[in-house]
């Protein structure tokens, strides 16, 4: 078969490789579809500390059971359910996860072994009637959005400012519609960029330049209930803090540079303005079949996000159109 291995930054292979076959209490996945993200990209430059190469890349994956045809999609962040926190009932911030692509071959090959210990925690979900593979492998980068609103308390009536307008800055937009928001503002420092996500997801408004000014102005000088940056930037969540209302939520939703990780927070605006700030940090296996499910009923539409289709055999121009910010969603079908 074919598989896109990563052996070193700056080195994926389109290789071929034996096709595996499972072991007790593994499963066999024939990959329909496995979409790329930022952070394929940012391994592809950087390497990762939990990949030891050379290890085939793809987290975001829908396919086949071999031997059945059930279709299914594929958790990528693997809790291990033992430890204090998946105990406590918070596996996305398990300290001995495990994640797909990583620690594990991933999706960006024609066969899948699914670990078992993905079954264990109930990580193979079947696809609904009606939804797509390509659709149904977006449902990780959504359980992802899923948990970081959750966190942050989304709801009815709320404004709602979303920094960032990549794929997962557009999956917000309609995550915060679906859970009855008032007002959604989308914001991006490229201008080209917010221009494309905005014509898909359709905002309230669609702000650049001097965005904390902008957000005051369109809520009456109150500042926005919830703040999402769905970005990699320190200079957003300084703005974010300082454009929310009274009693508002803030979730940090894009990490930033590890070697780059401080900011500066004007305490008194958290202190006089009773502001909460969450992070937000990957999904759980429950977050993944809830979000299958928004898909599946049209709550949160995902297929014209997807760009672009490639076969494998391109999966170096996926990687590169999403580091350039030229695609909203890139998916492969290998």
């Amino acid at each position: 078969m074919k598989v896109a291995r990563f052996h070193a930054p700056g080195d994926i292979r389109v290789e071929d490789a034996p096709e595996p076959v499972a072991g007790p209490g593994e499963l066999k996945i024939r990959v329909r579809n496995c979409s790329t993200c930022g952070t394929d990209a940012k391994i592809y430059k950087f390497g990762h500390h939990h990949i030891r190469p050379p290890r085939v890349m793809g987290h975001e994956i829908a396919g086949e059971v071999a031997g059945t045809g059930e279709r299914v999609q594929v958790i990528a962040a693997i809790p291990c359910g033992a430890c204090a926190e998946c105990r406590r009932g918070r596996p996305a911030v398990c300290p001995a996860q495990e994640s797909m692509g990583y620690h594990y071959d991933g999706g960006f090959a024609e066969w899948l072994i699914v670990p078992a210990k993905v079954l264990a925690v109930n990580g193979v979900n079947a696809v609904p009637d009606g939804v797509g593979f390509a659709e149904a492998s977006l449902a990780e980068p959504l359980a992802c959005v899923l948990n970081g609103q959750t966190l942050a308390g989304v709801g009815t009536g709320d404004d709602v400012v979303v920094m960032g307008a990549g794929p997962i800055g557009c999956l917000h937009v309609r995550l915060a519609r679906a859970r009855g928001a008032g007002r959604v503002f989308l914001t991006d420092v490229n201008a080209a960029r917010l221009a494309v996500a905005a014509d898909l997801v359709r905002p309230d408004a669609a702000i650049d330049g001097d965005v904390v000014e902008q957000v005051l102005k369109l809520t009456g000088g109150r500042g926005a209930d919830v703040v999402v940056t769905a970005a990699a930037s320190g200079v957003a969540q300084e703005q974010a803090v300082r454009m929310a209302a009274r009693r508002g939520r803030v979730s940090f939703f894009g990490g930033l540079p590890k070697d780059d990780p401080v900011i500066r927070l004007d305490s008194n605006l958290v202190h006089y303005r009773e502001l909460t700030i969450v992070g937000a940090n990957g999904s759980s296996p429950a977050h993944n079949a809830e979000a299958l499910g928004l898909i599946a009923t049209g709550a949160v539409p995902v297929g014209d996000l997807i760009t672009h289709r490639l076969p494998l055999s391109r999966v170096l121009d996926g990687i590169e159109l999403v580091s350039r910010g030229a695609a909203i969603k890139v998916t492969i079908e290998p």
